[in-house]
């Protein structure tokens, strides 16, 4: 059923032409919203969750950014289609969770998903490659001016936008990078890091959100608080803590590797061999070893082209997009195999590591 999207040449997470930054793999930023006098998802009866279905399908479906995109319904997915969906960041946990008449709506270049009856009647999100929170927050911004032209959305003067989670009442924003950040985490600098930015209301979780592990040193770092702000008071203190934290990782890289420099020029070399060689390979394995030769790439010890590679291998690695392209009856055991596989052909293209070329991109 989602074979399309697997299989597009124009997704931007895996097959977008343009690389991304050496610290921030992508910029993400979503919106809650909800219908008026409709009972929260939650609350919401089997008929009433399905009339707001409809709705906001047919709504969204008029919209110029979602043209020729497609519209799943949750309850006709697989549980392994589902994963897939999670790990393209696509859909959330919650969501596969959710009970019938809930659905995602994704645009054709997979920069867009719409979830309905999530935990709200709709989860909007935009995503893109690198550090463009601006730009993916204009973008984001049309698409609700357009959706609310045609549907009425629950809205207070004293409280803002009016959502299932009180922690997402006001502007109902949430906006979030997903940074890699080996340099802090190898210098043992990142429990200070969190626990300074958790003071200006950020938090910072694992790869796939909260509860989940930041596996390969990736990191996905948002704003807490959605009340008593403007969305552009909050796009320029998010903005700005961002900028901050990707000074300190590249200022942790640059002085880890002057005083470690055979150290780590060394995890490097060994990460790549056995990326290049090995025939059994887990998830978590493969992770901390291609942020490893992302790194590589910031040291310039590999051409910049091929960073795009690296970040898409982030997301082809992850266990449900393994068992989809090896099928659905594998063993995790089998699993590890044909990830060695994937990750030993993808290898043997890449040029040797060019050990004499190192340097920190500032």
């Amino acid at each position: 059923m989602i074979e399309s999207l697997i299989h597009s040449n124009k997704a931007e997470l895996t097959q977008s032409a343009k690389n991304g930054s050496p610290v921030v793999l992508s910029t993400r930023v979503r919106l809650a919203r909800n219908l008026v006098d409709t009972p929260f998802p939650g609350r919401a009866s089997k008929s009433q969750r399905s009339d707001v279905l409809t709705k906001c399908v047919d709504r969204i479906a008029e919209l110029p950014q979602m043209k020729q995109g497609s519209f799943f319904d949750t309850a006709e997915l697989s549980e392994l289609e589902k994963q897939v969906l999670v790990e393209r960041h696509l859909i959330s946990r919650e969501l596969c969770e959710a009970e019938s008449g809930s659905g995602v709506f994704i645009n054709k270049d997979q920069t867009c998903s719409v979830m309905i009856n999530e935990e709200d009647h709709l989860r909007i999100q935009f995503m893109k490659t690198g550090f463009n929170l601006r730009s993916v927050w204009k973008q984001i911004d049309r698409f609700d001016s357009s959706l609310e032209d045609g549907l009425d959305v629950a809205f207070s003067q004293e409280f803002g936008y009016l959502t299932a989670c009180p922690t997402n009442l006001g502007t109902a924003l949430r906006a979030s990078v997903m940074m890699h950040l080996p340099g802090l985490v190898i210098s043992e600098h990142m429990d200070k890091v969190i626990r300074a930015v958790n003071q200006l209301g950020i938090t910072v979780r694992g790869l796939f959100g909260e509860g989940s592990d930041a596996t390969g040193h990736v990191f996905q770092i948002s704003n807490q608080q959605t009340l008593g702000e403007s969305e552009e008071e909050i796009m320029s203190r998010l903005g700005s803590v961002f900028k901050t934290i990707i000074d300190h990782e590249i200022n942790a890289r640059f002085k880890y590797l002057e005083q470690n420099r055979a150290r780590l020029l060394d995890q490097i070399g060994r990460a790549f061999g056995t990326l290049q060689n090995a025939h059994v390979l887990n998830s978590n394995e493969a992770m901390n070893l291609l942020s490893l030769v992302r790194l590589a790439v910031d040291f310039e010890m590999l051409p910049e082209v091929n960073r795009s590679e690296v970040d898409r291998l982030f997301i082809e690695c992850q266990p449900g997009h393994i068992q989809h392209a090896a099928g659905e009856g594998i063993e995790p055991d089998a699993r590890d195999l044909c990830r060695a596989d994937k990750v030993r052909e993808e290898f043997a293209r890449l040029p040797s590591l060019n050990f004499d070329k190192v340097n920190v991109i500032e």
